[in-house]
C-alpha cells in the first residue's frame, strides 16, 4: 500500500495520458484501440482506489472509494468505458488537489516549523562552539548575536538585544531584551548580542510545546465534525440501498450508478475539519493557541468572559510605589526580610517586593525556611531566625496580627489611590506596608470595546485585590460587574453561578493563581508572556504575549471559523441534492457528475483557506501603528 501511495501521483499522469490516447484513436476510427486504453486507465487508477476501498472493508467501514469502485465495475460491465475512466481519473485527481490546497492549510504549522532553530552557539570551558539543539544542556550558557535564533528557553545574563518573538507570540514588533528578561525558543535577535542561561532546553521549550499543541489541535475534531463522521459511516451503506432502489425502479442501471458516484458525501465529510485545521493554524500564526475544534465550538457560544485583574486587565508589572514602616524598622531591613520571604514565591506581588530589592542593591537575601504559600493570600516563612508574614488583611487577621487604626488608615489611603498593599508582619508584629500599583493595559478599553460589538454581552471581574483598587479598574473599564477580595475557590463558586445562569463562560486569569476557575468555566483563557507551563497545559486557550487585542481576535476568529463551516456543510448538501435531481432527470451523467462532485471538494477547501488570511489587514494596521510608536521612542 505504501508503494501504491507513493507512486499515486505517477498512476494519476499515465491514467491521463491513456485516456487523451484513447480519445484519439477514437477519433481516428480505432475503437479497439479505444477501448483498450480506456479500460487500461480504469484498471490503473482503480489500483489506489481499490486498496483503500479494500482497507475500509476489514475495518467493516463503508468509505467513498468503496462507492466509486461499484461504480467503476458497474460502467465496465454496460461498456461505459470513458466514463469508467474519467470517473477513476477525476476521483485521484482530485485527491491530489484536495492534499494540494489542504496542505496550505496547515502553513501556519509549517512555518512555525521553519522557525525551530537547528545548532545553537554555547560557551563550554571558555571557548564558543557551535552544537546541535538538541545536545545543549540545562545551566549551560548559550549566546545569540544579530539575526540568530534563540534555542533554548532562558534568562539574558549578558547584553541586550531587539528580539522578534514573532514565532511565539505572534507580535512582529520587536522587543528591547536586557539583562534578566526572560527569552524563549524560536524568537530571533534582529539586532544586538546576548548571552543566556538555558533553563529549559528540547521538548521543554515553550516553543515545543507549542508546536505540540498545535498539532493536537488541529487533529482533535468538532462536535460537526465528529457528527459528520458518524453520518458518513450510515450515510455510504444508505446510498448503495437507494441505488439498487433507483435500479428497481428505473431498470437502467447506467443512473443507478451514476446515482452511487454524485452521492459520495466527500465535500461533506472534509468541510468541518478543512475549517477547523484552518481556524486553528491562524490562530498559532497569531499568538492565539486554540485546543481543538471543540474548544473553537464553544468559544464561538460564549456570551459572558469574567477576569481576573492582575496581569489579565492590568500590565502584569507592578510596582512598589511607597513603602511605610511601623515598630521602629527601617525600610531596607524590611524590604530585606519580604524579600527573602517572598524569593521562593511565583506571585506576581511578591517577586515585585523580590524586583524592588534588586533596584535598591538590597541582594544581601536569607534563606527562607519552614515556607509556606498560602493561596490566595501571601505567604509565612521563618528568614534569619525570624517568622515573616507578607500578604493580605485576611492573613493578618487569620494569624492574630493587630493592625492599628492609623495603619488601616494608611493602608485605605494607599488603595484608594490604586496601589494594592501588601502587609509584612515580622515575630507576629506589623511592620510596614507595600503599595504597590500595575497600570492598566492601553488596549484593554478598545478591545473590550471591540468584544462587546462581536457578541459578549456581561463582561466581569473577579479578583483577590482590594475593593477600592478595582472599583479604580472597573469605572475606567465601564465593567459591568466587579468583586474584590476574593481567594481562588470564590472565584470558582461565582463562574458556577454564572454557569447556572445558562450563560456560556469565558475565564481568563494568569494560568497558575486561577487555575481552579479556568478550569471550572466553559472555556479557560490563560494569558502571558510566552505561556507557563500551567497555562499551557490548564487552559483551553492560550494567548501568547501582552497584547489585549489577541482575545478580541481569538473570538472572532471562533465565530467565523464555525461560521465557515456551516457554509461548508450546507454547499455540500446543496450540491449532493442537486446531483441527484440532475441525475434522475437524467441532466448529468457519470463523468460529469464526478467533475461537478470533485469540484464541490475543492470549493469547500477553497472557503476554508480563507480563514488562514483572517483578521491580517486588521493585524498588520495595529503593527504598523506599533513601529510608528517605535520608532518615535527612538527619534
Amino acid at each position: 500500500m505504501q508503494i501504491i501511495n507513493k507512486y499515486k501521483n505517477q498512476i494519476t499522469a499515465v491514467s491521463f495520458v491513456l485516456i487523451v490516447l484513447g480519445y484519439i484513436f477514437g477519433n481516428m476510427g480505432e475503437t479497439g484501440l479505444k477501448d483498450y486504453s480506456l479500460i487500461t486507465a480504469t484498471l490503473i487508477a482503480s489500483i489506489p482506489i481499490g486498496m483503500k476501498a479494500y482497507q475500509s472493508l476489514r475495518m467493516k467501514a463503508f468509505s467513498i472509494e468503496l462507492l466509486v469502485i461499484i461504480a467503476v465495475v458497474g460502467a465496465l460491465y454496460i461498456h461505459e468505458y470513458v466514463e469508467s475512466s474519467v470517473v477513476t481519473f477525476l476521483f485521484l485527481f482530485g485527491a491530489y488537489l484536495e492534499a494540494r490546497t489542504l496542505e496550505k492549510t496547515r502553513s501556519s504549522l509549517k512555518s512555525l516549523l521553519d522557525l525551530a532553530p537547528q545548532e545553537a552557539e554555547v560557551i563550554r570551558g571558555g571557548e564558543k562552539i557551535i552544537v546541535a539543539v538538541e545536545d545543549i544542556e540545562e545551566g549551560e550558557t548559550v549566546s545569540i548575536r544579530s539575526g540568530g535564533k534563540v534555542a533554548v528557553d532562558g534568562t539574558i545574563t549578558k547584553g541586550e538585544a531587539l528580539i522578534n518573538e514573532a514565532a511565539i507570540t505572534g507580535e512582529s514588533v520587536p522587543v528591547t531584551k536586557t539583562i534578566g528578561d526572560r527569552l524563549f525558543s524560536g524568537s530571533l535577535v534582529d539586532h544586538g548580542y546576548v548571552e543566556m542561561t538555558a533553563e529549559k532546553v528540547g521538548e521543554d521549550t515553550t516553543f515545543a510545546k507549542i508546536i505540540e499543541l498545535v498539532e493536537e489541535a488541529q487533529e482533535a475534531k468538532s462536535k460537526a465534525a465528529r457528527f459528520l463522521d458518524s453520518f458518513a459511516q450510515i450515510y455510504t451503506p444508505a446510498v448503495v440501498i437507494l441505488s439498487l432502489l433507483v435500479y428497481l425502479i428505473t431498470r437502467d442501471l447506467h443512473i443507478s450508478i451514476t446515482f452511487l458516484v454524485v452521492a459520495c458525501p466527500g465535500a461533506l465529510v472534509i468541510g468541518a475539519p478543512v475549517s477547523n485545521v484552518a481556524g486553528i493554524g491562524n490562530g498559532a500564526k497569531n499568538g492565539v493557541l486554540v485546543k481543538g475544534g471543540e474548544v473553537m465550538d464553544r468559544l464561538s457560544k460564549v456570551d459572558t468572559i469574567v477576569f481576573d485583574k492582575t496581569g489579565t486587565l492590568t500590565k502584569g508589572r507592578p510596582e512598589v510605589t511607597k513603602i511605610v514602616t511601623f515598630g521602629g524598622m527601617e525600610e531596607e531591613e524590611l524590604l530585606r526580610y519580604t524579600a527573602s520571604a517572598e524569593n521562593v514565591s511565583e506571585h506576581h506581588l511578591g517577586q515585585t517586593i523580590v524586583k524592588e530589592a534588586v533596584k535598591r542593591n538590597n541582594t544581601d537575601f536569607e534563606e527562607a525556611h519552614n515556607v509556606s504559600v498560602i493561596k490566595g493570600q501571601g505567604i509565612l516563612a521563618e528568614v534569619a531566625g525570624r517568622t515573616v508574614l507578607a500578604g493580605n488583611r485576611s492573613l493578618m487577621e487569620q494569624n492574630g496580627i493587630r493592625i492599628s487604626e492609623r495603619e488601616e488608615e494608611l493602608a485605605t489611603i494607599g488603595e484608594k489611590e490604586g496601589n494594592t498593599v501588601v502587609f509584612s508582619a515580622v515575630d507576629s508584629t506589623l511592620m510596614g506596608l507595600f503599595m504597590i500599583k500595575d497600570q492598566i493595559r492601553e488596549d484593554a478599553y478598545s478591545s473590550l470595546k471591540e468584544l462587546r460589538a462581536a457578541g459578549i454581552k456581561k463582561i466581569i471581574m473577579l479578583t483577590g485585590d482590594n475593593r477600592h483598587t478595582a472599583k479604580l479598574v472597573s469605572d475606567e473599564l465601564e465593567l459591568d460587574e466587579y468583586y474584590a477580595e476574593l481567594l481562588p475557590k470564590n472565584k470558582v463558586e461565582h463562574i458556577e453561578r454564572l454557569k447556572k445562569e445558562g450563560r456560556i463562560v469565558l475565564m481568563a486569569g494568569d494560568g497558575i493563581n486561577d487555575a481552579p476557575a479556568i478550569a471550572t468555566a466553559d472555556i479557560g483563557l490563560a494569558m502571558g508572556d510566552g505561556g507557563t507551563d500551567v497555562a499551557l497545559e490548564t487552559a483551553d486557550l492560550v494567548l501568547l504575549g501582552d497584547n489585549f487585542s489577541k482575545l478580541t481576535h481569538a473570538y472572532t476568529l471562533a465565530k467565523t471559523t464555525i461560521k465557515n463551516m456551516k457554509q461548508n456543510i450546507w454547499f455540500a448538501v446543496g450540491v449532493v441534492v442537486l446531483l441527484l435531481y440532475g441525475v434522475l432527470n437524467g441532466s448529468i451523467h457519470l463523468a460529469e457528475g464526478m467533475f461537478i462532485h470533485e469540484a464541490s471538494v475543492i470549493l469547500v477547501i477553497v472557503n476554508a483557506m480563507r480563514l488562514v488570511k483572517f483578521g491580517k489587514k486588521k493585524n498588520e494596521e495595529r503593527t504598523k501603528v506599533k513601529m510608528r510608536n517605535l520608532t518615535d521612542v527612538k527619534a
